[in-house]
């Protein structure tokens, strides 16, 4: 079997220095409706950032969230319009609105983003047609939100995620696509968590490493951890 290859473009390191993204590559999974215990460690996860007293008036300068806003406005967005996927799920966890239970994979990605105040989301691999980057959109690219069926194309110089053309996230860390949506029937995916300063790589190593044995004790499968940086831009999506 043939394995894509999945690259972030040296251009995104050189404008974001420091900058890491892990990558959990999981197969053989079963996912599905969380049980109980999963869905209760989601509201563990909310109430323990609450906990950390956190005023949302004040959340735009937390460092984990700064980072984002200030990477947003360096390819061109407003983080006041367009918020990072932390950014939006820390508030409404801080107005004590309660994330809703999805799938597994979903709830773990949640989880942990909770925890950590980083993003981490999970994106279906075995779907994909050919390899995937993250990099600076050229503005042709093709993007369906998840929810529509409305086209859209990227700015040019937005950071995208890509397969080919096709665009799986817009803005980085802003809205996923449905091309690889993470569905019930999902059995091999891939996690990124992203750290951008103030945020290490212990930090994000940590994270990793929770994704990895909350998949291995809720979903089974195998589960292996890669990281890709200005050092090691790629890697390949194999068990």
């Amino acid at each position: 079997m043939e394995y894509h290859s999945y690259h972030i473009a040296p251009e995104v390191f050189e404008r974001f220095p420091g900058y890491v993204r892990g990558v959990v590559v999981c197969y053989d999974l079963d996912n599905g409706a969380s049980p109980d215990e999963l869905v209760q460690m989601l509201r563990d996860a909310e109430a323990s950032l609450r906990a950390r007293g956190i005023a949302i008036e004040q959340i735009a300068e937390e460092p984990h969230i700064k980072a984002w806003r200030d990477a947003y406005r360096a390819f061109g967005a407003k983080p006041a319009e367009f918020r990072s996927s932390i950014e939006a799920m820390a508030r409404r966890a801080l107005r004590g609105d309660e994330l809703p239970a999805i799938t597994r994979l979903v709830d773990i990605g949640n989880i942990v983003s909770l925890r950590h105040l980083l993003p981490a989301g999970s994106h279906a691999i075995d779907v994909l047609k050919g390899d995937i980057e993250l990099k600076f959109a050229d503005g042709d690219e093709d993007f369906i939100p998840f929810g529509t069926n409305e086209l859209e194309h990227p700015l040019p110089g937005e950071v995208v995620f890509v397969e080919g053309k096709q665009v799986l996230t817009r803005r980085w860390t802003w809205r996923q696509g449905n091309h690889t949506l993470t569905l019930p029937e999902t059995r091999a995916v891939e996690f990124n968590v992203d750290g951008l300063p103030p945020v290490t790589r212990e930090e994000v190593e940590a994270a990793c490493k929770e994704v990895a044995d909350l998949v291995t004790c809720w979903c089974g499968g195998t589960s292996r951890i890669d990281y890709l940086t200005a050092e090691t831009p790629t890697v390949t999506l194999e068990p």
